[in-house]
This record gives C-alpha cells, structure tokens and sequence, in this order.
C-alpha cells in the first residue's frame, strides 16, 4: 500500500477534507489531532503567541513534538489493512522535510483572503493572530507546487466534498 499524505495551509479545509474521504472508506489520522493528545489546550493557549512570534521558540517546541507525531503516524500508516487505504494529514509536511517519505502527497489548498477570513470567523482570531499563523507556515502555492494532487478550496463545503470523491477516485486508480 502507498504511503499516502493530506497537506495543506492553515484553513484550508483539512479536516473538512478528510471527514468526506473518510465517508469514502479512507482512514486517516491528523497530526494535529496528535499534537492536541500531546499538549493540552490550556498550554497551546500559552505557547501560541510565543512560538508564532519568536522562529526560535516554535523550532525548539517541534523539535520535542514532531519525533513523537512521526513515529504515531508511522504505526498507524504500518497497521493498514489491506486494501484499505490510510491517510496521513500532515500541515506542516514539507516544513519537517518529511515529503520524501510519502508515495502520493495531496495538497489543499485556499487563497489567502480566505484563510484569513475562516480564521477570523470560525477559529476566533484576531486578523493578526490569522497573519502571524501564515507567516510561520510556508505558502500554500509552493506546497501545491510539490504536491501530486492538488484540490481547490475556496467554495463551498458541496464543493470540496465533490473535489474529495474526485480525489478518492484518483486515488483507487492508482493503488488497485
């Protein structure tokens, strides 16, 4: 079985995203929701301002972190049962440098206003709180740009679940 990966900027629609693959019999596990396991919402609420503003800080807290989501990711995409196709989503993929390990990289994307528009009205942040979060990732275009598959978000949630049946179709072709 390939290994597969869902990537992505911040507001992108990750999740949506993987919820309607999900509805498609692929499993998958976030890394975010791994990351969330591994440090409690009270202490992400503490860490954000300084890791979004100090490069330092944000590389000092991965460097702890990113080894354990790896190796939970790797289990998990180890474990698949045959036939049945595991996702791995990973936001910060080409960041960590761990793209060279994945056989099919997808990649979601949205223009910025919208980023910013779905954190502001969905997440609760502050226009700058929405930038500084962009600014620490790097831009969706060159993450698409490296991807093997690349799905528009900026339309509605019918939109992006017809792009998900698309993608899964995709996908079947090339792992049956």
């Amino acid at each position: 079985m390939p290994k597969l990966c869902l990537t992505g900027g911040i507001a992108c629609g990750k999740s949506l995203l993987s919820r309607y693959l999900r509805a498609r019999g692929i499993e998958t596990l976030d890394a975010d929701d791994i990351v969330h396991e591994l440090i409690p919402a009270e202490e992400r609420r503490r860490l954000a301002p300084l890791v979004f503003a100090d490069s330092a800080a944000r590389r000092a807290l991965e460097a702890q972190i990113h080894p354990l989501v790896k190796a939970r990711i790797a289990s998990f995409l180890a474990a698949a049962e045959p036939g049945v196709p595991r996702l791995a989503i990973i936001p910060l993929l080409f960041e960590c440098k761990w793209d060279k390990e994945y056989d099919i990289i997808c990649c979601v994307t949205s223009d910025r206003a919208k980023q910013i528009e779905r954190m502001v009205n969905t997440r609760g942040y502050s226009r700058a709180e929405a930038e500084a979060r962009l600014s620490a990732q790097m831009d969706v275009a060159e993450k698409a740009r490296k991807s093997h598959y690349v799905i528009p978000n900026n339309g509605t949630a019918q939109d992006l679940e017809h792009e998900a049946a698309r993608f899964a179709a995709w996908l079947k072709e090339r792992i049956e």
